[in-house]
């Protein structure tokens, strides 16, 4: 497979903010978001067996570990190495754009799924059928930039039920870009109790363009 890197950091996302994890980031993406924050690894990167990834992996330490891109699902190989990580014990993690099918993605793996917003700049590539298999222990996440991107995300959350089926939706605004206080008052003024702000926690302790952190 080809790898873009692999670090240990802290989560900066979903319900596992703030803890240790490890982070293996595969190459490629055939999304082209507007708002992207990886676009280094659209590109480039190394070969790595699964066998190494996992050396790589045990090396680094720790429990958690995500696999993340890009798209990390457009690699034949993500799959069994989610199977594998499994295998040897850790907490496994999907970042996934929510564009690719996940069937053959095991139910123990914590999926986070985005749902792509108006303004990102790639609407209406969500595969509502992935809603039919994802476990009740995965996550959604809309990355929001515009009002129209909020409306949109609340509309969406309610329509499908998401609160009531998963372990976590987040509002997450664009970095530098969205107003966070309009935000928060929007998600207050309609009521929206389980939909949780969303906050890139790594941005803020290592600045918006470090890589491998």
């Amino acid at each position: 497979m080809q790898v873009t890197e692999i670090f240990r950091s802290i989560q900066g996302e979903s319900t596992f903010a703030g803890l240790p994890c490890t982070f293996v980031r595969l190459t490629g993406c055939n999304l082209r978001c507007r708002w992207c924050d990886t676009e280094y690894s659209f590109h480039g990167g190394a070969r790595m067996s699964i066998d190494e990834v996992l050396a790589e992996v045990a090396r680094l330490g720790g429990r958690t570990v995500e696999l993340t891109g890009g798209e990390p699902l457009l690699q034949k190989e993500a799959v069994p190495l989610l199977r594998r990580l499994l295998a040897e014990g850790y907490r496994v993690l999907l970042e996934t754009s929510g564009e690719r099918p996940l069937d053959d993605v095991p139910a123990e793996v914590v999926k986070v799924v985005d749902v792509k917003c108006p303004d990102s700049g790639e609407p209406d590539t969500f595969r509502l059928d992935n809603l039919a298999v994802m476990a009740p222990h995965d996550q959604l996440k809309f990355v929001v930039a515009t009002r129209r991107d909020y409306e949109f995300a609340r509309d969406f959350t309610r329509e499908h039920d998401l609160t009531g089926r998963f372990a976590a939706v987040f509002f997450a605004p664009v970095h530098a870009e969205a107003n966070l206080q309009a935000l928060a008052a929007w998600m207050i003024e309609d009521g929206l109790e389980d939909v949780r702000f969303g906050h890139q926690l790594h941005k803020t302790i290592w600045g918006a363009d470090a890589q491998g952190v």
